[in-house]
């Protein structure tokens, strides 16, 4: 997860991991988590539970992956990395490594209820 310091995401990572990805062509975005952030510090703030968090621990219900890939999904979206309203394979998982894939069509941040996952391709085993 990278860090924020203010409202700037922080690269973490090495900048020739960085270049490497560049330079093949590849995107890369750094962003602050989408149902985490701003809800948690409102939740922290005030106490109680709000509707960002209530989805994010109900995508967790089908593990931590498959919140990771609706968050860079959106993400990626709304960092204009992707065409809005196609379908998409998202990857996540937990700091441990990626273990999740779902076949998706993301909506913006602030139309998050209007994502589908259409295909879950693999998930973990929650025990």
């Amino acid at each position: 997860m990278a860090q924020v310091d203010g409202f700037r995401p922080v690269n973490p990572m090495e900048e020739n991991h960085l270049k490497t990805l560049r330079e093949s062509g590849l995107k890369v975005l750094f962003a602050t988590h989408v149902l985490s952030g701003a809800e948690r510090g409102i939740s922290k703030k005030f106490g109680g539970v709000y509707p960002v968090e209530i989805i994010a621990n109900t995508l967790r219900m089908l593990g931590q992956g498959t919140k990771v890939c609706v968050e860079v999904g959106t993400m990626a979206l709304d960092g204009r990395l992707i065409p809005k309203n196609e379908q998409i394979i998202a990857v996540g998982g937990t700091g441990k490594g990626a273990d999740t894939a779902v076949v998706m069509v993301p909506a913006h941040a602030a139309e998050i209820m209007d994502t589908k996952i259409d295909e879950i391709i693999c998930k973990p085993k929650l025990s």
